[in-house]
């Protein structure tokens, strides 16, 4: 049974008006506690009406731990690395990116920027590319100054400092020890003091530093909670933050200290706080906690972060918990932080590369992005179309159609293109024909480029019967159409390839005088070429090539006679080359020099008595030709057994 936790917290926004003395809910420090000695601890039954669990206990799938995982990410980072690196082009960036698959999450940005800090030129623009996807979050800021400092880039580093802070994010401690020797140790005092004054010493920063010590050290205890009472510190917004953030590797501790210190009358909890520790408990060991915070925050009427919402996102998608993922999203989406385009397509994607594809969560993740106005791109549905054929799905292509077109969106002519392409290459027959009828059924026919498309699929994957029926129903519903000449040069050449030449040549007569199909110039030379081969000319070949001369003709194309010259210089016979002088022109006979070019084949070849027997039957005019004369004089000067031409009488 699949539960609905957070669908139903969602409802409870809506109908929910907490004042403002709401006390958040919390789960009791001992109850905490006894957890660290039991597997779970039975909830009261208000406490089970309240926060109902979305699954049963998780078990521990520790994904980073398999060598297979770890592998595969491993080589991410170092492809990502090595386009920064090679590349500057934006293009050329996404191609390669795209080509290799790679989703650049913040995540593997932050992982990827630690191993470019003598790179800065790289560093800058993974940063970049990696914000126009989603927001950076504070972490990636900070390894990014450190970078810029490092490398000597004071003025960069000043900037992004100045964007940085408008974002709401600060310096870390750490960052700015170390940018602060690199500036003294530079001599620049000026930058020095600059930063000083923007980050002074953080008293809260050698609290942390205590409570994190007392927490780190032991298992929690009424103990430790008078430890950290003695310390005597004053806990603020940002201190309580910087705690639960510095405990992220043990986020068990940082929830005992998160709940505690609430129920203890030290602090009151506010949005930021949340956030912190919702960033910590947002992983799978500890997704029942998660959603807990996240159920009381919404109760308190406190807003997921962008960043909450990116980094918690990006653990779930890497853990396969996608319906936690788009659970994450609805309720992002229903706050005023809202998740980015870019964060939809990433989702998008993850979706439909699961082990089941789930045209449910397909759809509420979209009806999530869109009914706040929001408007589906092409450039989605080209990324999930990618994502579908990477994961051999393309045939639940229109499944995802009828999702989108939900939220209002119709695939523009080039997408068309690209699906009807790749469901006709996969041989997705059915399927090709349901985005036809999904097409008309939406009020508009798959267009000409997109039909077009699916004879060349069919084409390329060698299913003669269907790229013909496809190409009949293309020009039967459309009349003649602008594409219908490359889409029948594909069909033609995928004939001959298939050693079927004279039904080529049989499918293009049909056309041309049924349909009116105008074939393109290369339609023509290819078919020509195949019909000359010396087995196919031999069982009529020769006569279907040489109809295709008067069509060429009419759709105004000069004569194609390079084959039939390499053909009259091997096995053409003279009554042939004879048939071959009349078809090429609509007078008599042709000019003097189309003669004298089959003349010259044929002796150059050495088929003497051939050109000799042609010349019998050409008119008084060609015989009596002085350069026919001289051709035929010469070649006898020469040694070769060619009979004196006979004149003509008068």
């Amino acid at each position: 049974m699949r539960y609905q936790q957070w669908r139903l917290l969602l409802l409870r926004i809506h109908r929910a008006s907490p004042s403002p003395h709401f006390q958040v809910p919390s789960i009791s420090t001992r109850s905490i506690s006894s957890f660290l000695h039991t597997r779970s601890q039975p909830r009261s039954p208000q406490q089970s009406q309240d926060l109902p669990r979305l699954r049963s206990p998780i078990t521990t799938r520790t994904f980073s731990s398999d060598p297979a995982v770890k592998t595969e990410k491993s080589a991410s980072e170092a492809t990502v690395i090595d386009i920064f690196t090679r590349l500057s082009s934006e293009d050329e960036i996404k191609q390669e990116l795209e080509s290799s698959s790679i989703v650049l999450t913040q995540d593997l940005s932050l992982k990827v920027l630690r191993k470019l800090e003598s790179n800065p030129d790289a560093a800058k623009r993974l940063f970049n590319w990696a914000k126009e996807a989603s927001p950076p979050t504070s972490k990636s800021y900070n390894m990014m100054l450190r970078i810029l400092a490092g490398n000597g880039l004071v003025d960069e580093f000043w900037g992004l400092v100045s964007s940085m802070k408008r974002k709401g994010h600060g310096l870390s401690a750490n960052v700015r020890d170390k940018v602060g020797d690199k500036f003294r140790k530079d001599g620049l005092e000026k930058d020095f003091i600059r930063l000083r004054k923007l980050f002074p010493l953080d008293p809260s920063y050698d609290d942390c530093v205590k409570v994190c010590k007392v927490v780190e050290k032991e298992e929690w205890s009424d103990d430790v909670e008078k430890r950290i009472r003695d310390l005597n510190v004053e806990f603020g917004s940002d201190l309580v933050k910087m705690i639960v953030e510095s405990l992220d590797v043990e986020p068990r501790k940082a929830l005992l200290f998160f709940r505690w210190v609430d129920e203890s009358g030290l602090f009151k909890h506010d949005e930021k706080t949340y956030n912190a520790v919702a960033r910590v408990l947002g992983r799978e060991k500890f997704l029942d906690r998660f959603q807990n915070v996240v159920g009381e925050m919404k109760s308190a009427a406190y807003e997921v972060e962008i960043e909450t919402y990116a980094t918690v996102s990006t653990r779930f998608c890497q853990s396969k918990l996608i319906e936690e993922a788009v659970d994450l999203f609805e309720i992002a989406m229903a706050g005023s932080n809202k998740p980015t385009s870019q964060c939809l397509s990433l989702l998008l994607k993850k979706i439909v590369t699961a082990k089941v594809l789930d045209t449910e969560l397909f759809s509420r993740a979209v009806e999530a992005y869109t009914k706040n106005g929001n408007v589906l791109t092409d450039g989605m549905m080209k990324s999930v179309l990618k994502s579908l054929v990477s994961v051999d799905r393309v045939a639940e292509s229109n499944e995802v159609l009828k999702a989108m077109k939900k939220g209002g969106y119709l695939p523009s002519s080039d997408l068309q293109r690209m699906i009807a392409s790749e469901l006709s290459r996969k041989g997705k027959k059915d399927e090709a024909d349901e985005l036809v009828d999904f097409m008309e059924a939406s009020g508009t026919k798959l267009d000409d480029k997109a039909m077009a498309s699916l004879v060349e699929g069919y084409c390329d994957s060698g299913d003669l019967k269907e790229a013909l029926a496809s190409f009949e129903k293309m020009v039967g519903k459309e009349g003649v159409v602008s594409n219908a000449g490359y889409a029948f040069e594909k069909l033609v050449h995928a004939y001959c390839n298939k050693n079927q030449v004279r039904d080529a040549y049989k499918v293009l007569s049909s056309q041309v005088k049924q349909n009116q199909v105008k074939p393109l110039h290369g339609t023509y030379k290819c078919l020509v070429r195949n019909l000359l081969t010396k087995k196919i000319a031999s069982e009529g070949g020769f006569e279907e090539a040489l109809s295709l001369l008067p069509m060429m003709k009419d759709h105004g194309f000069p004569p194609f006679v390079d084959p039939f010259m390499s053909y009259f210089s091997k096995t053409g016979t003279s009554s042939e080359a004879y048939s071959f002088l009349k078809a090429i022109t609509s007078y008599h006979f042709p000019s003097i020099s189309v003669v004298m070019r089959v003349f010259e084949t044929m002796m150059k070849s050495a088929r003497h008595s051939e050109a000799q027997d042609l010349l019998s039957l050409c008119p008084d005019y060609i015989r009596n030709d002085p350069d026919v004369l001289e051709l035929f004089y010469s070649m006898k000067a020469d040694g070769s057994a060619v009979e004196e031409p006979l004149a003509a009488s008068s």
